[in-house]
């Protein structure tokens, strides 16, 4: 049956080869974990439960997580093990089910979500796309999911040609958005002194060094469109990525990337940011703190892709589940 279930499109008989996702038919993974470097929403005090999908639809060509979602690190596995690898999360202390560009793969994981409900899930699940959804897709997740984290990355259209072979980005992620906030009211309780979100939207939005006017247009449009109705991350953690690729690839990731400048970003557009956050005056909005640092770029090679602080492995593609 040939796949159109996001809204690439790209009609591609997944059980015989792979769609413009990377991926065929069986779902893959490469890593699960306690992450403590999500929103403080998600983390608390547990951690959100991160299950990194394989593949990706939307494929950035700045992507941090390359090795899995261009890349295809992973390996396959059956709805019982992802239901169990939720489980495990569960007792580990997880305080949701975080699941990282499962998109392409939307059926397969409701099936191993049902089976883990089924079996004593009890969570949140929380769905961390690239906003690149389709409303099918999500009107098929809605009785699953409580929490959505989508990106909004650009509402222009060239710059989203460009970086993600994606020209219908913009109003593809407006609407996912727009039907999600529509659908999915903010609903925060307490835990020991913190908040936690149960069910709602947070949106994201990862500033691009030297394209400060994408930004504003941005939290412009979320300004108008989700304000007091989701809550708004803002990230500066854009950190150029050392790929390590055949000279083909990177020489077509390298003319992508001539649309942004690829570097981290500086003290002035920080300041700048942060003038902008001001005068907006979100209800509810995070801003990532400027960060030099290019150690934190994860390596899903290793067991620990993370710095030990940021995260705590429970499942390896290499390894099945750590001891």
């Amino acid at each position: 049956m040939n796949c159109l279930d996001c809204p690439r499109f790209c009609g591609a008989d997944r059980t015989k080869s792979a769609g413009f996702c990377g991926e065929k038919d069986a779902l893959r993974i490469a890593w699960a974990g306690l992450h403590f470097g999500e929103e403080p929403l998600l983390t608390v005090d547990g951690g959100s439960g991160t299950i990194f999908v394989s593949g990706c639809n939307l494929r950035c060509a700045f992507c941090q997580n390359y090795q899995i979602s261009q890349d295809g690190m992973g390996r396959e596995i059956s709805a019982e093990e992802f239901a169990e690898i939720c489980l495990k999360l569960q007792s580990a202390g997880a305080e949701n089910i975080n699941i990282v560009t499962g998109s392409h793969h939307a059926r397969k994981i409701a099936d191993g979500l049902r089976l883990a409900k089924k079996r004593g899930l009890l969570i949140p699940i929380c769905w961390n796309s690239s906003g690149y959804d389709s409303i099918e897709s999500l009107e098929f997740l809605k009785d699953l999911v409580s929490i959505y984290l989508p990106d909004l990355k650009t509402l222009n259209e060239n710059l989203s040609s460009s970086l993600f072979s994606a020209k219908d980005y913009p109003l593809t992620a407006k609407n996912s958005i727009q039907y999600l906030i529509k659908n999915f009211p903010l609903k925060i309780e307490e835990k020991n002194g913190k908040e936690k979100i149960v069910s709602g939207v947070i949106v994201r939005h990862l500033f691009l060094p030297g394209r400060f006017e994408e930004t504003a247009e941005v939290l412009a449009w979320l300004k108008e469109n989700a304000d007091g109705k989701a809550i708004v991350s803002l990230m500066s953690q854009y950190t150029p990525v050392p790929f390590s690729e055949d000279e083909k690839k990177l020489e077509k990731r390298k003319k992508s990337l001539c649309a942004i400048e690829n570097r981290l970003v500086n003290k002035t557009e920080d300041a700048d940011l942060r003038d902008l956050i001001d005068a907006y005056d979100f209800e509810y909005l995070f801003y990532q703190d400027l960060c030099a640092d290019t150690e934190w770029l994860p390596d899903f090679e290793k067991t620990q892709p993370f710095q030990n602080k940021l995260a705590r492995p429970i499942w390896h593609w290499k390894t099945g589940f750590v001891d």
